[in-house]
């Protein structure tokens, strides 16, 4: 599976999109301040992620939401 993903910083306000092949391992990595975009501030907590069969569906979809449609 492949999953495109939005966590959310209520301190900021902000969104972080994402997608990952492995969406624990990826949320132990935001949450343990690894991912350089959200590490400054680890108030980021998961709001919404949507799984997919294919690659380029969850790709096309983070595309999407990252577009502001």
């Amino acid at each position: 599976m492949f999953y495109t993903y939005v966590l959310f910083n209520k301190v900021t306000g902000r969104y972080y999109i994402g997608y990952t092949p492995d969406l624990r391992k990826r949320l132990k990595k935001h949450y343990s301040g690894q991912v350089l975009p959200t590490k400054s501030n680890l108030n980021y907590r998961l709001v919404f992620y949507c799984a997919f069969v294919r690659k380029d569906d969850a790709l096309a979809f983070e595309k999407y939401l990252k577009s502001g449609s």
